[in-house]
């Protein structure tokens, strides 16, 4: 992504920061481990190489989580604009399963 399409679309997205020193920005934050497990499984679906960062402290103290920011998904520059889309779709619901369809 361009710098100056990169300024664009951070200063329109401002919940999305980039990690000091290193080509990760912080696409979405979870209180909840599991949440953040979801998140993540939809993003690498879609082709968004995502990583958590911080799961395993959280899942020691979810106590902690408030306090450390929660759990942080995480993913390269060049996939940020799609990690958003996905993001949205999640919570949106589009990705939800159909309780009356019987899968198997």
């Amino acid at each position: 992504m361009e710098q100056l399409a990169l300024n664009a679309w951070l200063a329109a997205h401002p919940d999305v920061e980039q990690i000091p020193g290193r080509d990760l920005f912080i696409v979405a934050r979870y209180l909840v481990p599991l949440d953040a497990t979801l998140a993540q499984g939809c993003l690498v679906a879609a082709g968004v190489p995502a990583v958590l960062a911080d799961a395993h402290l959280m899942q020691t103290d979810l106590l902690l989580a408030p306090a450390l920011g929660g759990v942080r998904v995480l993913a390269p520059l060049e996939y940020l604009p799609q990690a958003q889309a996905v993001l949205e779709g999640l919570a949106r619901g589009d990705y939800a399963l159909d309780d009356d369809r019987t899968y198997g």
